[in-house]
């Protein structure tokens, strides 16, 4: 997978690609709007950050690419691509349970937290992606 160059992007099936892992300094691009939204990335090779309308929707350590993001109700799915193994949160519904896949496979159930937030981490290579899948029970 490669790295999201533009920083933040809308693709062709109504997703967003977001992060740069390969930056050396902090990057961000502010103000990039989408279906009524107003996103915000800031990347590099430490940290991931994406947030819309000035909430928290997803953060990864160290810096992530991330390639067709959807988030629903009751879904969030989207590729995953890092340097190495990486850690990731998103904002879901607080105190919920969700099931989680990584590339297919049952990663199982977790709760959030009272603040929404899932962490879940993906043990990754150069050049390699995993695709994550989180579902609400």
């Amino acid at each position: 997978m490669a790295v999201v160059k533009e920083l933040l992007r809308t693709e062709a099936d109504k997703t967003l690609s977001f992060g740069d892992y390969t930056l050396d300094k902090k990057t961000k691009l502010d103000n990039f709007e989408f279906e009524g939204d107003v996103y915000k990335v800031k990347t590099y090779n430490e940290i991931t950050k994406l947030e819309k309308n000035g909430l928290f929707v997803y953060e990864s350590v160290p810096g992530t690419a991330v390639e067709s993001f959807s988030m629903t109700d009751s879904e969030v799915s989207f590729s995953v691509s890092a340097a190495g193994d990486a850690q990731f949160t998103v904002e879901l519904e607080p105190e919920c349970e969700y099931d989680v896949k990584i590339n297919g496979e049952d990663a199982g159930k977790m709760s959030t937290n009272l603040s929404g937030k899932l962490s879940v981490s993906v043990e990754l290579n150069e050049g390699e992606s995993a695709q994550v899948k989180i579902a609400k029970c």
